[in-house]
């Protein structure tokens, strides 16, 4: 069964569709033959828009969790032979202070489905049962359905191909190490510290900053170009955000 086909999906996919197409027929003044890219990046720049109150509660539970993390600490410390009542204090902890340790992973889960959506527009040669013109446009040449891997698999890569990948996946590696170097985890040197804490676990989370960069290859360039567009804009808004929500001083 192709979930895609399904009504609702179906309806989705369309409206997004007729989305992307006024965003285009209003760009191509300005944007000439790079029209359906930069109705992509619009697109990101809309939907990141929407989520700004997101990103604010985000830099909020940010600042809670390094406001509480001293408390943690004495928990850990209190309650280090006691696993399960190191967990109801903490829980407890938590909800006397209207938060939640998983508080601020909305932004990420939010916008999954937009990627996906992205992704399934520069996919399937029809949408909604009529034909999907987007799938003709370009980017310097390359078509915007094409991914980088697929390129590579089909024997279809071109230096121009290999050109533009490079420029759109140099965006996302840059913004991640900016990200990383800005946004480096506070680590805790104290004996009793959570091992969650330790350089190890600052290390995986530097890490992590790439792994969009990866994703980027597998997918069609449209929505490398949203991945690209969406990090720049994550990074920005959390340097505003942190200036007006800065953590405690440890």
């Amino acid at each position: 069964m192709d979930l895609y086909a399904f009504p609702p999906v179906a309806a989705i996919l369309d409206a997004a569709y007729a989305l992307l197409m006024q965003l285009m027929a209003l760009l191509e003044p300005i944007a000439g033959t790079a029209a359906a890219s930069a109705s992509v990046i619009a697109l990101t720049l809309l939907v990141r828009a929407a989520l700004i109150p997101v990103g604010i509660s985000q830099a909020k539970a940010e600042q809670t969790r390094s406001r509480l993390a001293p408390k943690l600490r004495e928990l850990q410390k209190r309650y280090k032979r006691d696993p399960e009542r190191l967990q109801r204090e903490t829980m407890k902890l938590y909800a006397d202070e209207k938060t939640s340790p998983f508080a601020g992973c909305l932004p990420m889960l939010a916008q999954a489905p937009v990627v996906a959506v992205v992704y399934a527009l520069f996919l399937h040669p029809a949408i909604a049962g009529h034909a999907n013109s987007l799938l003709v446009q370009q980017l310097f040449g390359v078509p915007l359905g094409l991914s980088a891997v697929g390129a590579v698999a089909s024997g279809t890569a071109t230096l121009g191909t290999a050109g533009v990948f490079a420029g759109v996946i140099a965006v996302i590696v840059v913004v991640a190490e900016l990200t990383r170097r800005v946004f480096r985890p506070q680590i805790d040197g104290s004996v009793d510290a959570s091992p969650l804490a330790g350089a190890g676990m600052a290390r995986v989370a530097g890490a992590l900053q790439f792994t969009t960069a990866v994703f980027a290859l597998f997918v069609p360039l449209a929505a490398a170009l949203y991945l690209a567009t969406t990090v720049a804009w994550t990074l920005v808004q959390r340097v505003v955000l942190r200036r007006r929500y800065p953590l405690a001083e440890r």
